[in-house]
């Protein structure tokens, strides 16, 4: 319990104060606020993965699906049309009639870099889709994916 002294009292006894007393909560909270901002940009760490298959169930697919594939040369494939990045969007607006709510099925070769699919999925962004689904192998569940060797062609 607190107490105060008001000059002005002809008694000694002293009168309870009812209020609660902020401060060491604030100051403690701030303390709190110092250390998290201090430490989270540290928590983020970039760690070398090896990514699994996915084991999670297919979803099933559209009758007519619109794939884009990415060759190991970098060649842009709007279904069965080979198309140039430049006229990308306009081979996109013609498949889709311009419907950009249209889900794209990307896919690409296992020789393609991450950077260069990036830029692929940059342009869709671009021309507007932003419904694209990416398309792998569909194997066992938990069943790691091996890259086939080069030329093999029961990988294909």
């Amino acid at each position: 319990m607190a107490g105060s002294l008001n000059k002005g009292s002809e008694t000694d006894d002293l009168v309870e104060n009812h209020e609660i007393n902020v401060t060491p909560f604030i100051d403690v909270m701030l303390v709190l606020l110092i250390i998290f901002m201090v430490a989270a940009p540290l928590a983020t760490v970039d760690v070398n993965v090896d990514l699994p298959s996915s084991s999670a169930t297919p979803q099933p697919r559209p009758d007519e699906p619109l794939y884009v594939t990415v060759e190991k040369d970098l060649s842009v494939s709007v279904g069965n049309e080979q198309v140039t990045h430049v006229d990308l969007a306009a081979a996109l607006d013609r498949s889709t009639d311009g419907d950009k709510e249209a889900r794209l099925f990307l896919r690409a070769d296992q020789a393609v870099a991450y950077g260069d699919l990036m830029n692929v999925m940059n342009l869709l962004r671009m021309a507007g889709y932003l419904k694209i689904a990416l398309v792998g192998l569909e194997g066992p569940a938990g069943a790691p994916s091996v890259p086939a060797a080069e030329g093999d062609s029961a990988a294909q």
